[in-house]
């Protein structure tokens, strides 16, 4: 299927820019980091790092089905960043805020969109009852 093929691309390289954004903007990540993670200076460069990677594994066929477990994780970790958006109404700074409702619809409408996009990727959407993948 040559349009699953483009859409794990198109999802690679979204992680992938989306990882070098935290090299190239740390500024903005920061307020994101909920407070009990104190670290967040590193937090946010191995988030960086890690979009990156995974993101740059779903490019591969030998790595993608690694990898989107990787992005699934991932997505999972940053459920906690888009609670915090909420608990500060959406304003995390002045760099960051969005109406709260924006805040709700990330994370009840776009973060399982973005979860179930991964996972496809997983293998597991199409496995069958006797374990073997469709392809």
């Amino acid at each position: 299927m040559k349009i699953k093929r483009y859409l794990r691309y198109l999802l690679g390289l979204l992680f992938v820019a989306a990882g070098a954004n935290h090299f190239f903007n740390p500024g903005l990540y920061y307020p994101l980091i909920p407070d009990y993670l104190i670290y967040p200076v590193f937090f946010n460069y191995l988030s960086g790092a890690l979009e990156m990677f995974f993101g740059a594994g779903l490019l591969t066929t030998r790595f993608s089905r690694l990898s989107a477990y990787g992005i699934l994780g991932l997505l999972i970790a940053f459920i906690p960043a888009h609670i915090h958006h909420i608990r500060m109404d959406g304003c995390v700074s002045e760099q960051i805020c969005i109406p709260l409702w924006a805040a709700w619809v990330r994370l009840l409408f776009v973060q399982p969109l973005l979860i179930f996009w991964a996972w496809i990727y997983t293998g597991a959407a199409g496995r069958s009852a006797t374990g073997t993948v469709d392809t």
